[in-house]
């Protein structure tokens, strides 16, 4: 799960031309101090202005005028990233498949899930978050309770004035921030359907607890995660070359949005936020809550519903998500905001009462929501594809040879039922939930986990592709890579290859072989995916006339008299006068 971050498309460029490498450094350099200095510059300009203003109001909420427990809250989860997930010596790279939600049977996943991410861009997106969002629900709670006596305000460890809970303690109440945020993190895995990862449901909570005080403040706050973001990443890439680049190989982008997780991390904010300021008088208007509402899950992209179609396929219905966000502002706004008559002094009690009746209605909203996962999250995904060991002989259609490292199993399958969507078989408005997967696949019996770590999309487009393994205090990396041919009008033959060295040598699966659309005197010209290389076959009305290896660059050879020559990565295929390119050696990137 990741809150929404808006992050650079271009792709950078590796051509040597432009500017030399020290120039481009110390124009970065430069860049990255001018940038910091206009930003506080600014801020405290604009400080003085409204006459230090914000630090009196900061002060009155918080202790030093500081959110605390906001700033406790990133320290953990940084914590978790860099030291559970090894992102400390590599940051890049944390492990994070055995850190998932799988199952309520893999209890680590569970507990650890809503507070990894899979990478920093994930884990920078949920803090900038976390940074915006958090410090509004933290001031609306407070570090002082509303009848402090304010002559206690800079006392942390003691409580105000006549007060004796624990609540009047600000120390109390700023580790109750931190406390909220692990308890909204267990409440998003263990009510979230399929194998969540990331902060973003807490991040979402933060947002319906301050929604339902400030919610144009909220919006305020969710546009300033774009300013912050734009900041991080001019500070991380000054200077950007771009350049025109072929289509993407993953998901359409609303189809790595965790709808349900962040739906339900919102409408556990807001419960919260209407048990804590139950007995408060002064609560926004209908109107303000219900824009707020709607314009946050408008922008945070809760109106992608999507299910599976299998091997990276999606449907989208767009309709019915606008729907229900505009369902969802209307339940938020109709279970908070008393009707006026009800907001004299005299007739509160009633307003209250109206109130608490009204959020039972939010409240099954959030059962409903959150019951599917229970099924879901107690089915386990053991019980493997049966093994076919790829032979000289013949092609592996399904799942070849395996690599295991300790519990963990990894193989390279197609067109396999994917047991991340296919738990529990259903069929509703011409949908199911019994797809298809191709690409890397790691399984764990005891972890209870079944994933495409790489898909098969993915691995076409750039080759090779690194799967992360591990546990807690042991991480280990499995290299894959793809070596294939696209034969001309007739498709693709490749070999997938596993190891733990940096360069793969178990080979693990082969394809079928491919036929060009085009004959030659009437025959037909296959290459074929062997167990060392390729090879070509000539054949005529299903009869096979010749095979012979495939010939190195620069060389030929002869199959039932055509001539095949490699020039580079293209190969040719002449008789008599006729010479014609019939394979293109795959091209990555």
């Amino acid at each position: 799960m990741a809150f929404n971050l808006t992050t650079p498309r271009a792709r950078q460029s590796d051509s040597p031309r432009g500017p030399p490498a020290n120039m481009v450094s110390s124009w970065a350099v430069l860049t990255r101090v001018v940038l910091v200095l206009v930003v506080a510059i600014s801020v405290l300009v604009v400080g003085r202005l409204d006459d230090h203003r914000w630090g009196e109001h900061l002060r009155a909420r918080f202790v030093a005028g500081v959110p605390w427990g906001t700033l406790l809250t990133i320290g953990f989860v940084l914590l978790v990233y860099l030291f559970v997930q090894g992102g400390f010596e590599h940051w890049r790279t944390p492990v994070s498949i055995p850190f998932r939600a799988w199952s309520y049977l893999s209890p680590l996943g569970i507990i650890v899930a809503p507070f990894a991410h899979v990478g920093p861009n994930h884990l920078t997106g949920n803090l900038l978050g976390t940074l915006v969002l958090a410090p509004l629900a933290e001031f609306a709670w407070g570090h002082y309770p509303v009848e402090r006596d304010a002559t206690v305000s800079n006392r942390v460890f003691a409580p105000s004035s006549g007060m004796t809970s624990l609540a009047a303690i600000p120390i109390a109440r700023i580790l109750a921030v931190p406390a909220a945020a692990i308890g909204v993190g267990l409440v998003t895995s263990l009510f979230s359907i399929g194998p969540i990862i990331g902060f973003s449901g807490v991040v979402f909570a933060f947002a319906g607890f301050s929604l339902v005080r400030y919610p144009l403040a909220t919006v305020v706050a969710y546009a300033a995660n774009g300013v912050l973001a734009q900041i991080y990443y001019a500070l991380r890439s000054p200077v950007v070359n771009a350049s025109a680049g072929p289509g993407g190989f993953g998901p359409p982008w609303w189809a790595t949005v965790a709808i349900q997780a962040h739906a339900l991390g919102l409408l556990v904010g807001v419960v919260l936020a209407i048990w804590v300021f139950r007995r408060r008088e002064t609560m926004p208007s209908a109107g303000r809550l219900w824009l707020g509402t709607l314009i946050f899950a408008v922008g945070q992209s809760l109106w992608a519903v999507y299910w599976f179609r299998g091997n990276g396929q999606f449907v989208l219905f767009r309709a019915l998500g606008v729907v229900l966000v505009f369902a969802l502002a209307l339940l938020v706004a109709a279970s908070i905001t008393v009707p006026g008559r009800f907001r004299t002094t005299r007739r509160w009690v009633g307003g209250v009462e109206r109130r608490s009746g009204a959020a039972v209605v939010i409240l099954l909203a959030l059962a409903v929501l959150a019951a599917p996962a229970i099924p879901a999250n107690l089915t386990t995904t053991t019980g493997t594809e049966a093994a076919i060991a790829p032979t000289e002989e013949t092609t592996a259609s399904g799942p070849g040879e395996r690599l295991s490292v300790r519990d963990y199993t990894v193989y390279y399958a197609e067109n396999v039922t994917n047991r991340e969507v296919s738990v529990i078989d259903l069929s509703a408005f011409n949908q199911s939930t019994v797809v298809e997967a191709s690409g890397v696949i790691v399984e764990s019996d005891r972890r209870n986990l079944w994933t495409v770590a790489v898909r098969r999309s993915r691995l076409a487009f750039s080759g090779c592709a690194t799967v992360g393994l591990g546990g807690i205090g042991w991480r280990q990396r499995v290299h894959v890579s793809r070596n294939g041919w696209n034969v001309i009008g007739g498709g693709h033959t490749y070999t997938i290859r596993l190891g733990r060295g940096v360069h793969p040598t178990r080979l693990v699966y082969r394809s079928d072989p491919a036929t060009a659309g085009a004959t030659i005197e009437g025959r037909n010209i296959s290459i074929v995916a062997r167990r060392k290389g390729f090879g070509l076959a000539v054949s005529r009305a299903n009869e096979t006339l010749g095979r012979v290896k495939l010939p190195k660059n620069g060389t030929s050879v002869r199959a039932a008299t055509l001539t095949f020559t490699r020039n580079g990565s293209e190969l040719f295929v002449s008789t008599g006068k006729t010479r014609v390119r019939v394979a293109k050696h795959e091209q990555y990137h």
